[in-house]
């Protein structure tokens, strides 16, 4: 029975796949909670362990060493065991390692519960990317990518606030991490309590709303078809255009608060309001592209137009940003500018609606693994480069953000590579 069908007769469609997809937004949040825990904790943690720039860059960079190297093992654990249990084990896992920082007693030690941590981090995104392909439409799967990708910034913004506020208020960054990693725990239980992997196995869901997931009747969707193959050069657009985005967004995370801290003199209050204030603006940035993109599709206008149009826009609104802003001298004009640049720039979470449209349903999870393995080397090599450029440029972030912008028109350029047009077979991507 069609969505017609269903619709003629009165019945109403339930909304679990919805609800799904709030379970992995809200597990997004917490994994960036957790991730940006030790940038907000930095300044201090630098003090009591005696941490040059390079050594802080070296921690935050190691976080990414693992969460790269298990990415693409990751989407063939998921496309063979299925998300709800990669999710599971990867959440509670996450949330120990995290705990563990807590007793870390100096640089190595810290070091290595964060290789801890982004190893069991890294099968989330690419997990989401499955849920995606197999729970939405193809008219909601912009919707769906966002609603998973803006958890990311507004976790960003969130923890600024939540961490800086519960080191100030337990008056330890040991006891805030151990209260962010049970939290974490909890939230893989309640993962494996809800999620299911197909809506087949899912009890709450009724025929109408399955009727409506296997729909394919969507104006500009690429009408039902399931491409046979990728080819090699949309594979490497897509890493490359990825791992240009990421640079700029993982340079925010690690550094954004240490840059607002010495380049423009806030304290540890006022950085977290103002982490807080730009990776919102992020997350807002992220739920206007992915809706726009729905609804620009749903009238009838090509995906691969939509999506290249926005994400280059996106692109070169971050460059002209962090170009510009080096010759902000006011403190909240600056803040008010990484706004702009985080809420253009998370237009990026369109990105998560690609491995569905581009691969096949059994190859969904490795390409969103490698897609997610190509942004994670920017997390490796971001830290440890801007580290390094502060200890031999006696700690200016003009080249920094010079830096960031080259990498925001290697984004743009990418995206405009990748295919979403023909595919073998005469299908077209839409």
């Amino acid at each position: 029975m069609t969505t017609d069908t269903f619709a003629a007769t009165g019945a109403k469609a339930s909304t679990v796949r919805w609800r799904i997809f709030l379970v992995i937004f809200a597990l997004v949040v917490i994994n960036l909670v957790d991730r940006v825990a030790l940038s907000i904790a930095m300044p201090t943690i630098a003090a009591e362990f005696q941490l040059s720039a390079t050594m802080q860059g070296l921690i935050l960079s190691s976080f990414f060493w693992s969460y790269a190297a298990l990415q693409i093992p990751s989407g063939w654990l998921i496309d063979r065991f299925g998300p709800r249990a990669m999710v599971t084990w990867a959440t509670v896992f996450w949330g120990i390692f995290q705990s563990l920082a807590a007793i870390a007693s100096g640089g190595v030690s810290l070091l290595l519960t964060r290789v801890g941590l982004g190893g069991a981090e890294a099968p989330l995104f690419p997990a989401g990317g499955k849920l995606n392909a197999s729970w939405l439409s193809p008219g909601e799967r912009g919707r769906g990518a966002v609603i998973m990708d803006c958890g990311g910034p507004l976790g960003a913004a969130i923890g600024g606030v939540v961490i800086s506020w519960l080191i100030l208020s337990l008056g330890s960054w040991r006891l805030a991490f151990l209260v962010a990693g049970l939290v974490t725990v909890a939230m893989g239980i309640l993962s494996w309590w809800y999620l299911r992997d197909r809506p087949e196995d899912h009890s709450g869901v009724n025929a109408a709303e399955l009727a409506r997931i296997r729909s394919t009747a969507t104006a500009g969707s690429r009408g039902g078809e399931v491409p046979d193959r990728l080819s090699t050069r949309t594979l490497v657009a897509l890493c490359v255009g990825r791992f240009g985005w990421a640079t700029v967004f993982f340079g925010l995370i690690t550094w954004g608060p240490s840059y607002l801290s010495a380049a423009r003199g806030m304290d540890l209050k006022a950085m977290g309001y103002a982490t807080f204030v730009i990776f919102l603006c992020g997350a807002a940035g992220s739920l206007t592209g992915g809706f726009l993109a729905d609804a620009l599709v749903n009238r009838g206008h090509r995906r691969g137009r939509v999506a290249k149009t926005m994400l280059a826009l996106s692109g070169l609104v971050a460059m002209v940003s962090l170009l510009v802003l080096p010759q902000v001298v006011d403190p909240v004009h600056a803040v008010l500018l990484l706004s702009v640049t985080a809420f253009f720039l998370l237009w990026g979470s369109l990105y998560w609606s690609f491995p569905p449209v581009l691969a096949p349903a059994d190859k969904v999870g490795f390409v969103g693994g490698a897609m997610n393995c190509a942004g994670s080397i920017s997390g490796i090599v971001i830290p440890i480069l801007i580290g390094w450029i502060l200890d031999v440029s006696s700690q200016s972030y003009a080249t920094v953000l010079a830096f960031f912008a080259g990498a925001a028109a290697l984004y743009v350029v990418a995206t405009l590579v990748i295919d979403l047009g023909g595919r073998k077979g005469g299908e077209a991507v839409r």
